[in-house]
């Protein structure tokens, strides 16, 4: 009898959510028209929407917090981006295949190619400041965590700009209390907790990878093929002659557009692409994205793991410290969101115009993170709770629970860890 009340239970929790995470993804367009640049998708700065966080329960208190955060705002990924458009720019300049509104992007181009070719994949000041404010509004949610001072580990990815990310937030936290003792590591000795498929990692392991159901119905949304022809067309007269596919040129145009406010140089492409014409692209590039968070989300397990080990250390008492943050990269964080199912992001639907009410990719913008915050109620060890927030917003886990978003540790850490052993 117990185990049908338990069926059952587990039956309408998981339906409820289910109808949580559609109402979420149902508002999808509305978030992008308040914020265009969330069309960005991984490309979106940090937004720091304004979040309103729900009281534990009476008689918790947090004491720990067990965090995963993407780097801030850089340059473009990899230098291909610049050295094409310098390249077409160039020769379309030289030839006179520049229209008005293309010449004064040639020229706003050629300003600050010097910047950008020795910028490329480097944090911006942008990127140290999202994580100085994403520290302090940790430390001013959880004062009772931090307000003894403590211990903290963070440890990053071997990237320049996952180092220097963790240093400003690092530094940011000391500066909310100087009792705070942070030790820093960048090290192969880390890398599970943080890039657990890097070459440079001893203990890097092999995954089977997973494909979402909805790719086989993915031309249900169809691709505009005349925006990108519009993008070009504002920018030059004519593209014969010029190098590269028209197809690619056109998504170069759009990939430097959606980088641009990372960098300090929004508006150098004037009226080129508008905000509206990301919006409109939106739905299909989430599917891109869904399918590249949703492949490799076995591949992050050991994340998983290093959480619930160091978790589970510091409830033994052999982890004396009050934090334990990481610091890589999109490719890890938005693969754990769909390992960890937040926000119903591991529903895996087959229709995908249902993709959207379960990931939208600014959810793995520039500095996303994960942060789980334990709470401790009088009972002590066996009496803990867990909450995760993604981007200091309160989100939903598949772990059944009776006091959303506060999940017992107990099922939180049953959940995942029977989830983990099916894996082969």
């Amino acid at each position: 009898m117990k185990t049908t009340r338990k069926r059952i239970l587990t039956s309408f929790l998981l339906s409820l959510f289910t109808l949580m995470a559609v109402a979420q993804g149902s508002n999808a367009f509305e978030q992008m028209k308040a914020n265009p640049k969330k069309a960005y998708g991984t490309d979106c700065p940090y937004p720091f929407d304004n979040v309103k966080l729900t009281k534990a329960p009476r008689g918790y208190k947090a004491f720990y917090i067990s965090h995963y955060g993407r780097h801030g705002s850089r340059y473009y990924w990899n230098a291909f981006l610049y050295r094409e458009l310098d390249s077409l720019l160039t020769t379309a300049h030289n030839r006179q295949q520049l229209t008005a509104e293309g010449e004064k992007f040639y020229r706003n181009f050629m300003d600050c190619k010097q910047e950008l070719s020795t910028g490329v994949s480097e944090l911006t000041q942008l990127g140290w400041e999202q994580h100085q404010r994403i520290a302090r509004i940790m430390y001013n949610n959880f004062p009772e965590v931090f307000k003894k001072g403590g211990n903290v580990l963070a440890v990053s990815s071997l990237s320049g700009r996952c180092v220097l990310s963790m240093s400003a937030f690092c530094q940011e936290l000391v500066q909310c209390n100087p009792k705070i003792e942070i030790r820093e590591q960048s090290s192969r000795f880390t890398l599970d907790a943080v890039v657990p498929d890097d070459r440079q990692n001893p203990n890097k392991r092999s995954f089977p990878k997973a494909k979402p159901r909805f790719v086989k119905n993915w031309d249900k949304i169809p691709e505009d093929s005349t925006l990108r022809e519009r993008f070009i067309n504002r920018v030059f007269t004519s593209t014969e002659g010029l190098p590269g596919r028209l197809h690619h040129i056109g998504s170069n145009l759009i990939n430097l557009y959606t980088s641009l406010p990372n960098i300090g140089h929004e508006g150098m492409m004037g009226n080129i692409i508008t905000d509206d014409e990301i919006i409109s692209m939106w739905e299909r590039s989430n599917l891109g994205s869904y399918e590249w968070v949703f492949g490799p989300q076995y591949e992050v397990i050991p994340i998983l793991q290093d959480i619930i080990s160091k978790a589970d250390a510091k409830f033994a008492g052999t982890n004396d410290r009050v934090a334990d943050l990481r610091f890589g990269h999109d490719s890890y964080l938005g693969p754990l969101t769909v390992l960890m199912g937040i926000n119903g992001a591991d529903l895996d639907p087959e229709d995908p115009f249902e993709v959207k009410n379960c990931y939208q990719n600014w959810e793995t913008c520039k500095a996303s993170n994960i942060q789980l915050v334990f709470y401790r109620g009088k009972k002590g060890k066996d009496d803990i709770l867990v909450k995760c927030l993604l981007n200091g917003v309160e989100a939903t886990l598949p772990v059944p629970t009776t006091c959303a978003p506060y999940y017992k540790w107990s099922d939180f850490r049953n959940y995942y860890t029977e989830k983990i052993s099916k894996i082969k």
